[in-house]
């Protein structure tokens, strides 16, 4: 064999050799609730360092445009696993009792729902009972507009007036006066009045869990074919999530730079606020250092299931044990990710 011939043959061994080890990788396709934002950086780190590929996993992450879409798109296969809204996952079971494919929720991450109420303080409205016929805004989609019930209920508001618009207009309407309030996730809506003009001391921030909610937030869920197949997949990708998620908590800013890479036209500062204030909010909240990181208390579930069965008026009641299951989750000692809390 010729010099030329051997470095073919040679190239062809490598080639072969790369394709076997990629090939001994799990594919993993996850899609995230909504656009790479600062929230983002939990799963992007983990990419970032190689803990997915550690663990055995080619796991390719694309964003989202709403949990609704996301819960779909992992029950129709298109993804083995994403990241949403508990409610939104609830609601997809109540009133799909006969699809084939129904994903299910492996693991707590925003262990409070980042739902809440915004208004400006000018509008005089201070607290839930100020809402009682307000004119309220959000898409007909939003977590918190769809769960409004629930929270209604438990403050006593009287009836309010809905508008619908889309997602980039809820701000700005609010802004201009044409509605009241809003309803939208706490450290979304607040970047986007600032970045409308409006000071933080000048926006009242009505959280749903500090006002009687405790609904759960988003978690990551997986396709049923993806559990029944190959569990070690899921726990192995839990696992590598979890050390990620643990160094973008211990240092946001450091970690940004993953959602950066990703959409390069994102402001840092602000994505890295948002993501500090999801950490403060919902990820390491009180609540999540009682239950622990990744876990849910079976009552408490049990009760938002019934809240969304009720709120969301679903064909069939919520089974929760359809739509938890946290048998693949790693060791205490892995989902340790929590930073210490701020005193």
């Amino acid at each position: 064999m010729n010099k030329r011939h051997l470095l073919k043959f040679t190239a062809a061994l490598a080639a072969a050799a790369a394709f076997g080890s990629a090939s001994a990788q799990t594919p993993i396709k996850f899609q995230l609730d909504w656009r790479f934002e600062g929230p983002a950086a939990l799963f992007l780190q983990s990419e970032a360092k190689g803990y997915y590929k550690a663990a055995g996993l080619n796991v390719t992450i694309d964003a989202g445009n709403g949990s609704g879409g996301t819960v779909t798109r992992v029950a129709s296969g298109t993804y083995d696993m994403g990241f949403a809204d508990m409610a939104a996952l609830m609601e997809f079971h109540a009133n799909n009792p006969d699809a084939p494919n129904k994903p299910v929720a492996v693991m707590m991450v925003y262990n409070n729902t980042p739902a809440a109420v915004l208004a400006l303080k000018k509008s005089g409205i201070t607290k839930p009972a100020d809402l009682n016929g307000k004119k309220l805004g959000a898409p007909v989609f939003d977590a918190g507009r769809k769960a409004f019930p629930i929270f209604q209920k438990a403050n006593g508001v009287g009836n309010v007036a809905w508008t619908s618009m889309d997602p980039p207009l809820r701000e700005t309407m609010l802004v201009r006066g044409d509605i009241d309030a809003i309803t939208g996730f706490s450290f979304t809506s607040l970047l986007n009045l600032e970045a409308r003009g409006v000071k933080t001391e000048d926006v009242v921030i009505l959280p749903y869990a500090d006002h009687g909610v405790k609904l759960y937030g988003n978690v990551v869920i997986a396709s049923p074919k993806l559990i029944k197949e190959n569990p070690a997949a899921v726990k192995a990708f839990l696992a590598a999530f979890a050390k990620g998620a643990k160094e973008v908590m211990a240092n946001p800013a450091a970690t940004i730079e993953t959602v950066k890479a990703r959409d390069g036209i994102i402001n840092v500062a602000l994505e890295t606020r948002r993501l500090q204030l999801a950490v403060d909010s919902v990820i390491a909240s009180p609540d999540a250092r009682k239950e622990g990181f990744g876990q849910i208390v079976p009552g408490r579930m049990a009760l938002m299931a019934s809240q969304v069965s009720d709120a969301y008026g679903t064909k069939n009641r919520v089974d929760v044990a359809q739509v938890w299951n946290g048998s693949m989750l790693p060791s205490a000692a892995e989902l340790n990710v929590l930073p210490p809390a701020k005193k």
